[in-house]
């Protein structure tokens, strides 16, 4: 092995981070963290991966939960589409292998929302395989480490970096050296401020030695994000609120938020009450505004979401109202799961 990587093995076996998933081999908990990780720091995901080891201990118990349930624990870690996965991973381990997580990198490979990187992940941590395991960090360190000026977010970047992991990737404990590599990358080797100084590959990193740390990784650009303005019509008459599951192949599908009118422009909150921008949406009996809250500003990857919600009592329940809409209790809306941007209007409004 080479020498660099003989120092890097040697500074995670002293430096690396005391976490819940780590020095175990369970294939169902290193695969929720992984999942739980992708998005999100570590001091964020560390609690919900307690909380969804505590409630489902076993690839089983999460299967038979409701897909309600999981994306309600899952409230607040956002790309709910991970949550939606690991449901259906779940349920096809149970089907299709006995309830026992898969042991070989295809059959891992081939569940709903597993991609090269986590089936690498599971593989050779859980099962020893030689896979490697490709995420972010590992791709900042090799870029950084071999001068890669191939665009890490290209498709020959990827797989050139790809290709450069499983060659170095060792035969004896690769599960260790992937997480080694990943560690490096998590706490010295950052995007920003990298920690070159106190780096164990420092000698052998082409960036360092060529003063072009910042240089790399080099990407193609940004993608352009989308403003969108939404217009959340709070609907309340008596005790009940009038709430939405959102099921169409948008974000935040299966949580619930409000009744929405959506604008291409932001629109001026006393032109949207005077001219009743909402009755194509829903026909409201003898509405009273309420009150109109300050403008919410929500940031996805790709989306910008300016919000801004109307309660609106109406005097009797419309008579009509969407197939997506339904009343509930509004002592009940916290049992709902919905996504953060709802979630602080909810707390602000209606949790005391």
């Amino acid at each position: 092995m080479a020498d660099w990587r003989t120092n890097l093995l040697a500074w995670y076996d002293a430096n690396k981070r005391d976490l819940p998933w780590r020095n175990i081999n369970d294939p169902y908990k290193i695969w929720l963290s992984e999942v739980i990780l992708q998005q999100t720091r570590v001091n964020q995901g560390w609690e919900y991966y307690l909380r969804f080891i505590e409630k489902y201990p076993t690839v089983a118990s999460l299967a038979s939960a409701p897909e309600h349930d999981v994306l309600k624990l899952w409230q607040g870690l956002g790309y709910y589409s991970r949550a939606r996965n690991i449901h259906a991973a779940a349920q096809s381990v149970v089907k299709n292998h006995k309830s026992k997580f898969p042991a070989d990198y295809n059959s891992i490979r081939a569940l709903k929302g597993v991609g090269d990187y986590t089936a690498g992940a599971i593989s050779s941590i859980a099962f020893n395989l030689p896979y490697p395991a490709v995420d972010g960090n590992v791709m900042r360190v090799y870029s950084r480490l071999f001068g890669i000026t191939t665009p890490v977010d290209s498709t020959e970047g990827r797989k050139k970096i790809y290709e450069t992991a499983v060659e170095l990737l060792p035969a004896k404990n690769p599960g260790t050296y992937n997480q080694a590599v990943m560690e490096l990358g998590a706490m010295v080797c950052l995007p920003a401020k990298p920690d070159c100084l106190n780096c164990p590959v420092r000698d052998a990193c082409y960036a360092f030695s060529h003063k072009k740390v910042t240089e790399f990784p080099v990407k193609q650009g940004k993608t352009k994000v989308r403003n969108r303005y939404l217009n959340y019509l709070v609907i309340t008459n008596s005790d009940k609120i009038l709430i939405r599951e959102r099921k169409t192949k948008d974000i935040w599908k299966g949580l619930h938020d409000f009744p929405l009118v959506e604008s291409e422009k932001p629109v001026q909150e006393t032109k949207f009450v005077k001219d009743k921008k909402w009755e194509d949406a829903i026909h409201i009996l003898k509405p009273v505004i309420k009150e109109i809250s300050e403008e919410y500003v929500h940031v996805l990857s790709h989306q910008k979401l300016f919000a801004r919600f109307y309660h609106i009592e109406s005097a009797k329940k419309p008579t009509t109202i969407p197939t997506d809409c339904f009343w509930i209790k509004m002592k009940d809306l916290e049992n709902y799961a919905v996504p953060k941007l709802i979630d602080l209007y909810i707390r602000k409004k209606f949790v005391k």
